[in-house]
Protein backbone atom coordinates (compact mmCIF):
# COMPACT_ATOMS: atom_id res chain seq x y z
CA UNK A 1 0.00 0.00 0.00
CA UNK A 2 1.39 3.43 -0.89
CA UNK A 3 2.11 6.43 1.60
CA UNK A 4 -1.10 8.42 -0.14
CA UNK A 5 -3.56 4.81 0.21
CA UNK A 6 -2.69 4.71 4.08
CA UNK A 7 -3.35 8.39 4.30
CA UNK A 8 -6.47 8.19 2.72
CA UNK A 9 -7.47 5.01 5.11
CA UNK A 10 -6.14 6.92 7.80
CA UNK A 11 -8.27 9.90 7.44
CA UNK A 12 -11.41 8.23 6.68
CA UNK A 13 -11.07 6.27 10.09
CA UNK A 14 -9.97 9.55 12.07
CA UNK A 15 -12.67 11.23 9.96
CA UNK A 16 -15.41 8.62 10.81
CA UNK A 17 -14.03 8.87 14.81
CA UNK A 18 -14.87 12.63 14.91
CA UNK A 19 -17.78 12.65 13.27
CA UNK A 20 -19.63 9.39 14.27
CA UNK A 21 -18.82 7.22 11.44
CA UNK A 22 -19.64 3.55 11.30
CA UNK A 23 -17.31 1.12 12.56
CA UNK A 24 -14.87 1.17 10.11
CA UNK A 25 -12.90 -2.18 10.54
CA UNK A 26 -9.63 -3.05 10.19
CA UNK A 27 -9.20 -6.30 9.27
CA UNK A 28 -11.70 -7.98 6.14
CA UNK A 29 -14.36 -9.89 7.28
CA UNK A 30 -13.08 -12.76 4.90
CA UNK A 31 -10.10 -13.19 6.85
CA UNK A 32 -11.74 -13.25 10.65
CA UNK A 33 -12.05 -17.26 10.79
CA UNK A 34 -8.34 -17.36 9.56
CA UNK A 35 -7.69 -14.48 12.40
CA UNK A 36 -9.13 -16.80 15.27
CA UNK A 37 -7.34 -19.98 14.08
CA UNK A 38 -4.50 -18.02 14.24
CA UNK A 39 -4.67 -16.09 17.38
CA UNK A 40 -5.23 -19.62 19.06
CA UNK A 41 -2.27 -20.92 18.09
CA UNK A 42 -0.49 -17.84 19.28
CA UNK A 43 -1.63 -17.57 22.27
CA UNK A 44 -0.16 -20.87 23.34
CA UNK A 45 3.03 -19.56 22.95
CA UNK A 46 2.17 -15.46 24.32
CA UNK A 47 2.03 -14.16 27.52
CA UNK A 48 3.34 -16.78 29.72
CA UNK A 49 6.57 -16.40 32.31
CA UNK A 50 5.02 -12.71 33.26
CA UNK A 51 4.10 -11.43 36.86
CA UNK A 52 0.57 -10.46 36.56
CA UNK A 53 0.68 -7.11 37.88
CA UNK A 54 3.82 -4.36 36.69
CA UNK A 55 6.11 -3.02 39.08
CA UNK A 56 4.85 0.29 41.46
CA UNK A 57 7.06 3.44 39.88
CA UNK A 58 4.82 6.10 41.12
CA UNK A 59 7.49 8.31 43.11
CA UNK A 60 9.76 11.51 43.19
CA UNK A 61 12.59 11.00 40.75
CA UNK A 62 15.70 13.06 40.22
CA UNK A 63 15.65 14.21 44.49
CA UNK A 64 18.74 15.82 44.12
CA UNK A 65 17.54 18.59 42.23
CA UNK A 66 15.72 21.91 43.66
CA UNK A 67 12.61 23.47 42.72
CA UNK A 68 9.25 22.44 42.40
CA UNK A 69 9.00 19.17 41.14
CA UNK A 70 6.96 18.55 37.31
CA UNK A 71 4.40 15.88 37.54
CA UNK A 72 4.72 13.47 34.73
CA UNK A 73 1.49 11.12 34.77
CA UNK A 74 1.38 7.50 32.58
CA UNK A 75 -1.70 6.67 31.06
CA UNK A 76 -2.58 3.56 28.72
CA UNK A 77 -2.14 -0.21 28.62
CA UNK A 78 0.40 -2.84 29.80
CA UNK A 79 3.21 -1.10 28.13
CA UNK A 80 2.77 2.24 29.35
CA UNK A 81 2.64 0.57 33.00
CA UNK A 82 5.83 -1.39 32.28
CA UNK A 83 4.37 -5.01 32.86
CA UNK A 84 7.37 -7.77 31.71
CA UNK A 85 10.30 -6.25 33.39
CA UNK A 86 10.50 -6.93 37.47
CA UNK A 87 11.92 -3.72 38.54
CA UNK A 88 10.04 -0.25 39.09
CA UNK A 89 13.75 1.45 37.54
CA UNK A 90 13.05 -0.58 34.41
CA UNK A 91 9.56 0.34 33.69
CA UNK A 92 9.04 2.96 30.75
CA UNK A 93 7.25 5.74 33.42
CA UNK A 94 10.83 5.30 35.76
CA UNK A 95 12.96 6.01 32.90
CA UNK A 96 11.34 9.34 31.43
CA UNK A 97 10.94 10.65 34.76
CA UNK A 98 14.85 10.21 35.40
CA UNK A 99 15.29 11.25 32.07
CA UNK A 100 12.73 14.63 32.56
CA UNK A 101 14.73 15.14 35.61
CA UNK A 102 17.56 15.64 34.48
CA UNK A 103 17.16 17.56 31.27
CA UNK A 104 15.15 19.87 33.14
CA UNK A 105 17.64 20.02 36.78
CA UNK A 106 14.04 19.79 38.49
CA UNK A 107 12.82 16.75 40.20
CA UNK A 108 9.66 15.01 38.38
CA UNK A 109 6.63 13.35 39.94
CA UNK A 110 5.63 9.89 38.42
CA UNK A 111 1.86 8.86 38.65
CA UNK A 112 1.65 5.40 36.89
CA UNK A 113 -2.74 5.18 36.09
CA UNK A 114 -1.98 2.94 32.87
CA UNK A 115 -4.17 -0.55 33.32
CA UNK A 116 -2.41 -3.96 31.71
CA UNK A 117 -4.82 -4.96 29.29
CA UNK A 118 -6.71 -1.53 28.95
CA UNK A 119 -8.40 -0.70 25.79
CA UNK A 120 -8.75 3.18 24.42
CA UNK A 121 -12.51 3.09 26.28
CA UNK A 122 -10.63 2.98 29.72
CA UNK A 123 -9.05 6.19 29.28
CA UNK A 124 -11.98 8.21 29.58
CA UNK A 125 -11.23 6.51 33.25
CA UNK A 126 -8.08 6.95 33.41
CA UNK A 127 -8.22 10.48 32.56
CA UNK A 128 -10.39 11.14 35.38
CA UNK A 129 -7.90 9.68 37.73
CA UNK A 130 -5.19 12.40 36.30
CA UNK A 131 -7.50 15.37 36.86
CA UNK A 132 -9.35 14.50 39.85
CA UNK A 133 -7.00 16.91 41.94
CA UNK A 134 -7.74 20.44 39.90
CA UNK A 135 -4.74 22.08 41.57
CA UNK A 136 -2.25 18.75 40.60
CA UNK A 137 -3.22 18.98 37.21
CA UNK A 138 -0.01 16.96 35.57
CA UNK A 139 2.64 18.97 33.39
CA UNK A 140 2.56 16.30 30.61
CA UNK A 141 0.97 12.96 30.64
CA UNK A 142 2.24 10.44 27.80
CA UNK A 143 -0.14 7.34 26.39
CA UNK A 144 0.69 4.06 24.92
CA UNK A 145 -2.56 2.18 23.97
CA UNK A 146 -3.68 0.68 20.99
CA UNK A 147 -2.74 -2.85 20.95
CA UNK A 148 -5.46 -4.35 22.74
CA UNK A 149 -7.54 -2.45 20.13
CA UNK A 150 -6.46 -4.21 17.53
CA UNK A 151 -6.45 -8.00 19.47
CA UNK A 152 -10.04 -7.27 20.72
CA UNK A 153 -11.20 -5.93 17.18
CA UNK A 154 -12.43 -2.85 18.34
CA UNK A 155 -13.67 -1.01 15.49
CA UNK A 156 -10.67 1.27 14.33
CA UNK A 157 -13.19 4.78 14.33
CA UNK A 158 -14.43 3.98 18.29
CA UNK A 159 -10.66 3.86 19.41
CA UNK A 160 -9.67 6.62 17.62
CA UNK A 161 -12.77 8.22 18.91
CA UNK A 162 -11.70 7.51 22.96
CA UNK A 163 -7.95 8.34 21.95
CA UNK A 164 -8.76 11.77 20.89
CA UNK A 165 -11.86 12.41 23.17
CA UNK A 166 -8.92 11.97 26.07
CA UNK A 167 -6.30 14.01 24.55
CA UNK A 168 -8.78 17.03 24.27
CA UNK A 169 -9.59 17.05 27.67
CA UNK A 170 -6.10 17.01 28.96
CA UNK A 171 -5.44 19.80 26.94
CA UNK A 172 -8.59 21.63 28.00
CA UNK A 173 -6.94 21.04 31.76
CA UNK A 174 -4.02 22.63 30.70
CA UNK A 175 -1.51 19.20 30.11
CA UNK A 176 0.78 18.76 27.43
CA UNK A 177 0.22 15.14 26.02
CA UNK A 178 2.95 12.85 23.95
CA UNK A 179 1.18 9.81 22.65
CA UNK A 180 2.81 6.36 21.85
CA UNK A 181 0.82 4.97 18.93
CA UNK A 182 -0.10 1.58 18.13
CA UNK A 183 2.83 -1.06 18.45
CA UNK A 184 3.24 -2.80 15.95
CA UNK A 185 2.06 -6.65 16.82
CA UNK A 186 3.50 -7.82 13.39
CA UNK A 187 6.67 -7.91 15.49
CA UNK A 188 5.71 -10.53 18.03
CA UNK A 189 7.79 -13.74 17.39
CA UNK A 190 5.02 -16.59 17.45
CA UNK A 191 2.85 -14.76 15.59
CA UNK A 192 2.90 -16.40 12.00
CA UNK A 193 1.86 -15.57 8.48
CA UNK A 194 -0.37 -14.78 7.29
CA UNK A 195 -1.60 -13.32 10.97
CA UNK A 196 1.75 -11.61 10.98
CA UNK A 197 0.90 -9.33 7.74
CA UNK A 198 -2.56 -8.82 8.95
CA UNK A 199 -1.35 -7.37 12.28
CA UNK A 200 1.25 -5.50 10.57
CA UNK A 201 -1.42 -3.85 8.69
CA UNK A 202 -4.00 -2.76 11.18
CA UNK A 203 -1.38 -1.58 13.63
CA UNK A 204 -0.46 0.91 11.40
CA UNK A 205 -3.40 1.98 10.34
CA UNK A 206 -4.85 2.71 13.86
CA UNK A 207 -1.56 4.33 14.60
CA UNK A 208 -1.91 6.28 11.66
CA UNK A 209 -5.60 7.12 12.55
CA UNK A 210 -4.35 8.07 16.23
CA UNK A 211 -1.92 10.25 15.18
CA UNK A 212 -4.39 12.25 12.74
CA UNK A 213 -7.07 12.65 16.08
CA UNK A 214 -3.97 13.35 18.47
CA UNK A 215 -2.58 16.03 16.92
CA UNK A 216 -6.10 17.96 15.83
CA UNK A 217 -6.60 17.78 19.54
CA UNK A 218 -3.19 19.25 20.40
CA UNK A 219 -1.18 16.45 21.41
CA UNK A 220 2.21 15.15 20.03
CA UNK A 221 2.63 11.23 18.77
CA UNK A 222 5.65 9.24 18.52
CA UNK A 223 5.13 6.26 16.69
CA UNK A 224 6.18 3.14 18.47
CA UNK A 225 5.89 1.03 15.08
CA UNK A 226 8.78 -2.01 16.16
CA UNK A 227 9.03 -0.68 19.67
CA UNK A 228 10.83 2.20 18.34
CA UNK A 229 14.10 1.00 16.11
CA UNK A 230 15.28 -1.85 13.74
CA UNK A 231 17.10 -3.23 17.15
CA UNK A 232 13.85 -4.63 17.97
CA UNK A 233 12.95 -6.48 14.43
CA UNK A 234 16.51 -7.62 14.33
CA UNK A 235 16.96 -9.13 17.95
CA UNK A 236 13.30 -9.53 19.31
CA UNK A 237 14.84 -12.50 22.06
CA UNK A 238 16.72 -9.49 23.42
CA UNK A 239 13.81 -6.81 23.60
CA UNK A 240 11.02 -8.78 23.97
CA UNK A 241 10.41 -10.10 27.79
CA UNK A 242 9.98 -13.57 28.90
CA UNK A 243 6.51 -14.00 28.29
CA UNK A 244 7.16 -12.89 24.15
CA UNK A 245 4.83 -10.22 24.53
CA UNK A 246 6.01 -7.36 26.37
CA UNK A 247 8.99 -5.87 26.23
CA UNK A 248 11.98 -6.42 28.29
CA UNK A 249 14.11 -3.91 30.08
CA UNK A 250 16.02 -3.06 27.15
CA UNK A 251 12.80 -3.30 24.79
CA UNK A 252 11.63 -0.04 27.36
CA UNK A 253 14.43 1.96 27.34
CA UNK A 254 14.59 1.93 23.50
CA UNK A 255 11.17 2.88 23.65
CA UNK A 256 11.96 5.27 26.48
CA UNK A 257 14.92 7.12 24.66
CA UNK A 258 12.74 7.95 21.53
CA UNK A 259 9.87 9.14 23.68
CA UNK A 260 11.98 11.62 25.77
CA UNK A 261 12.90 14.40 23.35
CA UNK A 262 9.20 14.82 22.04
CA UNK A 263 8.25 15.25 25.93
CA UNK A 264 11.10 17.60 26.84
CA UNK A 265 10.31 19.41 23.93
CA UNK A 266 6.47 19.72 24.84
CA UNK A 267 7.89 21.85 27.63
CA UNK A 268 10.39 23.74 25.91
CA UNK A 269 13.26 22.05 27.62
CA UNK A 270 15.15 21.03 24.24
CA UNK A 271 17.51 22.80 22.53
CA UNK A 272 15.56 26.04 20.21
CA UNK A 273 17.64 24.56 17.07
CA UNK A 274 16.05 21.08 17.07
CA UNK A 275 12.87 22.27 16.81
CA UNK A 276 13.35 23.64 13.19
CA UNK A 277 12.85 20.55 10.27
CA UNK A 278 16.23 19.28 9.38
CA UNK A 279 15.70 18.37 5.80
CA UNK A 280 18.87 15.97 5.82
CA UNK A 281 16.86 13.71 8.44
CA UNK A 282 13.90 14.24 5.79
CA UNK A 283 11.78 16.21 8.62
CA UNK A 284 9.36 19.02 7.09
CA UNK A 285 5.90 19.95 6.83
CA UNK A 286 3.35 17.55 5.41
CA UNK A 287 -0.37 17.54 5.38
CA UNK A 288 -1.30 15.78 8.61
CA UNK A 289 -2.61 12.47 7.56
CA UNK A 290 0.40 11.82 5.27
CA UNK A 291 2.43 12.92 7.80
CA UNK A 292 0.91 10.25 10.19
CA UNK A 293 1.02 7.54 7.62
CA UNK A 294 4.90 8.38 7.11
CA UNK A 295 5.39 8.54 10.75
CA UNK A 296 3.35 4.97 10.97
CA UNK A 297 5.67 3.40 8.94
CA UNK A 298 8.71 4.48 10.82
CA UNK A 299 9.27 3.93 14.65
CA UNK A 300 10.49 6.90 16.77
CA UNK A 301 8.85 9.36 14.09
CA UNK A 302 7.12 12.16 16.24
CA UNK A 303 4.19 14.13 15.16
CA UNK A 304 3.23 17.51 15.60
CA UNK A 305 0.46 20.32 14.69
CA UNK A 306 2.01 22.94 12.34
CA UNK A 307 -0.76 24.73 10.13
CA UNK A 308 -4.10 25.02 11.15
CA UNK A 309 -4.99 24.53 7.31
CA UNK A 310 -3.88 24.36 3.85
CA UNK A 311 -5.01 22.91 0.43
CA UNK A 312 -4.71 19.24 1.92
CA UNK A 313 -6.31 20.29 5.01
CA UNK A 314 -4.29 20.70 8.28
CA UNK A 315 -0.55 20.32 8.17
CA UNK A 316 1.87 18.78 11.17
CA UNK A 317 5.38 18.87 11.45
CA UNK A 318 7.33 15.10 11.19
CA UNK A 319 10.29 15.28 13.01
CA UNK A 320 12.82 12.27 13.52
CA UNK A 321 14.53 13.21 16.65
CA UNK A 322 18.05 11.86 17.73
CA UNK A 323 17.58 9.31 20.72
CA UNK A 324 19.36 10.39 23.90
CA UNK A 325 21.22 8.14 26.33
CA UNK A 326 18.61 7.91 30.19
CA UNK A 327 20.46 8.25 33.44
CA UNK A 328 19.78 5.76 35.78
CA UNK A 329 16.54 6.34 37.46
CA UNK A 330 16.93 6.17 41.74
CA UNK A 331 17.47 2.67 42.68
CA UNK A 332 13.92 3.02 44.38
CA UNK A 333 10.98 6.19 44.16
CA UNK A 334 10.10 7.68 46.94
CA UNK A 335 7.15 6.04 47.34
CA UNK A 336 7.27 3.00 45.26
CA UNK A 337 8.56 -0.43 46.55
CA UNK A 338 11.22 -2.27 44.74
CA UNK A 339 9.44 -5.91 44.11
CA UNK A 340 12.10 -8.92 43.70
CA UNK A 341 12.21 -10.83 41.13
Amino acid sequence: MSSMSRARVARRIAAGAAYGGGGIGLVGAAAVGLLVAEVQMAKRHVGNGHSPFPPSANGLYGRGYEGSALRLMMLGDSTAAGQGVHRSRQTPGALLASGLAAVAERPVELSVVALPGAQSDDLDRQVGLALEDPDQVPDVCVIMIGANDVTHRMPATRSVRHLSSAVRRLRTAGAEVVVGTCPDLGTIEPVQQPLRWLARRASRQLAAAQTIGVVEQGGRTVSLGDLLGPEFAENPRELFGPDNYHPSAEGYATAAMAVLPTVCATLGLWPAEEERPDASRREGFLPVARAAAEAASEAGTEVTAAMPTGPRGPWALLKRRRRRRLPTPDATPATAAEPTP
